[in-house]
């Protein structure tokens, strides 16, 4: 008997956001849907149920353990898609497909714009280490994390990144997918990070490519993050740790303040005005 996919524990409701703070709902895996005083982002959308290669009919892949907490479909209207890498589980193009629209920018790594169909975006724009990108009233960085950006074994000159947003009165870090670097320490200046949002799975046994979460915690306080929003864990199996454990650690590590930690499930939200 097949396996189902269990329903996300919380549904988030993002059309109730208004326009002025700082609002974040974390849909799985590494997909997170940030709204900045009204610029609205998402990261590494991925909302298939399974990721792979497509062969037609089917998909060859990893198979979700816990629905997206919302559909494509629900999505509201994207002003910018922030893409890591071009790893299939951050990298999904039937999901990518699904929020094509024109009046949508997408901001991906270096050579992985030629996996989109860039004429139906508003516009693309790839970037390396340290370029940078104005989208609307929201400044984008790109820094250099600890991974790999190759979607199959031969196309090794991918880029990855990790990204800092800056918008009105906000500043946003997404860390992609990252091993322990200290480049988040370049990160910190004036008043800091408002919400960093970083990996804390798939660390067992691959910790020379994935951050523990206690690796996460500090390069979160590196970049002077205020509360930090976990992401890849929880949603596919891609490592030996066990299910709870990358959360379970992370709340360990934060010690007295665990309200840092400002989502624990998927659909949660988060808001800051």
């Amino acid at each position: 008997m097949a396996r189902p996919i269990l329903p996300a524990p919380r549904q988030p409701r993002p059309s109730e956001w208004p326009d002025h703070g700082l609002y974040a709902a974390w849909l799985g895996h590494s997909t997170v849907l940030v709204k900045m005083d009204g610029f609205t982002i998402l990261t590494d959308p991925v909302f298939s149920t399974r990721v792979g290669i497509d062969l037609g009919l089917v998909t060859v892949g990893l198979k979700r353990l816990v629905h997206c907490a919302v559909s494509a479909h629900e999505i509201p209207r994207l002003d910018l898609i922030l893409l890591s890498h071009a790893h299939m589980d951050h990298f999904d193009l039937p999901s990518l497909r699904d929020l094509e629209h024109q009046e949508t920018t997408v901001v991906t790594a270096s050579s992985t714009a030629d996996l989109l169909r860039v004429r139906r975006y508003r516009a693309v724009y790839e970037l390396g280490w340290d370029g940078s990108r104005q989208v609307g009233p929201a400044a984008i960085a790109a820094f250099q994390v600890n991974h790999w950006g190759a979607r199959l074994r031969s196309d090794t000159y991918r880029g990855y990144n990790g990204y800092a947003i800056e918008s009105g009165r906000y500043r946003v870090v997404f860390g992609g997918d990252t091993a322990y670097t200290d480049r988040f320490k370049g990160l910190r200046r004036g008043a800091g990070t408002h919400l960093a949002i970083m990996p804390i799975g798939a660390y067992d046994p691959w910790i020379r490519v994935h951050c523990n979460p206690e690796q996460a915690w500090t390069m979160a306080n590196h970049a002077g993050a205020e509360y930090i929003l976990p992401v890849h864990h929880q949603t596919f199996q891609l490592s030996r740790e066990p299910y709870r454990e990358p959360i379970e650690r992370l709340l360990e590590a934060s010690g007295p303040h665990p309200d840092r930690v400002c989502v624990q499930e998927i659909g949660s939200e988060f808001r800051l005005t």
